[in-house]
């Protein structure tokens, strides 16, 4: 059986690297990026420029868009070019090349917002004395983004669920947690949001084999943080996501 070919945008970054060494046995992976990756067909193209990164769409079946501008002190062009115009274009391609799905990495920053308030400031701060009980935030919550850039992740949601209802296109969003280059916690917030490599590896080839009536949904995607804030019922229910990590493992 010939196995489907993925399309990752961003692979050389740290959750790029860490798709393809997991999944490259189980897909047929395939690179956009602005620089070259070694090992896998990369089609160079910067995802700002709609006609020069078409040509990478073709007999694709599944995309895992990665690529953004990321860190709340980018400048707005940046932002603007690379998520806000970039997400269009990787939709739009997608949709004229007949893509079966993409998996939109979005961001924890379209909540975080709330950790201005108690008691999710004090989970954030590691101040937990201060945060007897909290209700987690679910994929059904108000958004409340961090900066540009939560603000530029809300509009790619906000697109996704435009193309699945105007165009048929399925698009699965994850608000990804703090991924690490050390792969654990590396602050007192971390331990909130941290998560692993391979729970966010695990949570995108879940979204990959989801049957083709999930059109359109919202994931949160973090480890299985004991003072975590974010809700993961709701991957658990519909895709089986189980974290396999703790941050608490590195106290």
């Amino acid at each position: 059986m010939a196995r489907s070919t993925v399309l990752v945008t961003g692979m050389s970054g740290l959750i790029g690297g860490a798709l393809r060494s997991h999944l490259a046995a189980r897909y047929e992976l395939r690179a956009l990026n602005r620089r070259p990756v070694e090992g896998v067909p990369c089609h160079q193209a910067d995802v700002a420029d709609l006609e020069a990164i078409q040509p990478a769409f073709k007999g694709v079946d599944a995309v895992v868009h990665l690529a953004a501008s990321v860190g709340m002190s980018a400048p707005f062009d940046e932002i603007l070019r690379a998520n806000v115009v970039g997400t269009y274009n990787v939709l739009e391609a997608s949709r004229r090349a007949g893509v079966r799905r993409v998996v939109y990495a979005s961001s924890g920053a379209t909540v975080s917002g709330y950790e201005r308030d108690m008691p999710y400031r004090a989970l954030a701060e590691g101040r937990y004395d201060a945060a007897p009980a909290w209700t987690p935030l679910t994929h059904e919550t108000p958004v409340r983004p961090a900066g540009l850039y939560g603000v530029s992740k809300v509009w790619g949601e906000a697109l996704a669920r435009h193309y699945a209802d105007a165009h048929g296109l399925s698009v699965i969003c994850v608000r990804i947690g703090h991924v690490t280059a050390e792969d654990r916690p590396r602050s007192p917030r971390d331990f909130s949001v941290w998560c692993s490599q391979r729970d966010i590896v695990r949570m995108i080839e879940l979204c990959l084999a989801a049957p083709d009536t999930l059109r359109f949904d919202v994931f949160f995607a973090v480890s299985n943080n004991t003072w975590g804030y974010r809700d993961l019922d709701h991957a658990r229910q519909v895709l089986g996501f189980q974290p396999l990590d703790a941050a608490e493992t590195y106290r």
